[in-house]
């Protein structure tokens, strides 16, 4: 690894460990020539994810888009950012898992609607009117009841 001050080549590990998510390695190095400290982060390399959008058009997936959308549903929720960067590799996770390349946006907008039901329904339901494009209050009224009737089911007494 090439000092970042220096310039020289030869570095030593001084300290590693794993970032909180378990996704990288942070090491801490030392320039053998001048003695300066950096940090470098080792990731695993991803095989390259291609999103099949709704019309048929293929782009590179992109984590903050993701986390963008996320995020938009939980403007002004109790939500953290720390959740929502959970949430997103927990989506990834389950994409990656598939060993496909190809993912479809339907798929990950289904996925975003799974773990935003269970972190907080109104960005659910936020986030379900853009994703399902709700047309007018009945639809939206609709996926209202739909949450009340869920509740509904999980608070009844087992008999």
């Amino acid at each position: 690894m090439k000092c970042p001050a220096c310039g020289y080549k030869d570095t030593k590990v001084v300290d590693s460990r794993e970032t909180a998510e378990a996704t990288a390695i942070r090491r801490r190095r030392e320039c053998l020539k001048c003695s300066r400290r950096f940090t470098t982060h080792e990731y695993v390399e991803q095989v390259s994810l291609m999103v099949v959008k709704k019309d048929g058009r293929r782009q590179p997936y992109d984590r903050s888009r993701l986390i963008n959308g996320i995020t938009k549903a939980c403007e002004k929720r109790p939500v953290s950012m720390g959740r929502i960067e959970e949430t997103a590799i927990e989506i990834e996770r389950e994409i990656q898992q598939t060993n496909d390349r190809e993912v479809s946006s339907t798929q990950i907008g289904e996925l975003v609607m799974e773990k935003l039901y269970a972190i907080d329904e109104i960005a659910y339901v936020r986030f379900a009117s853009v994703y399902r494009q709700f047309r007018d209050v009945n639809h939206f009224m609709n996926e209202i009841k739909g949450i009340l009737e869920k509740d509904k089911v999980k608070t009844l007494p087992l008999v």
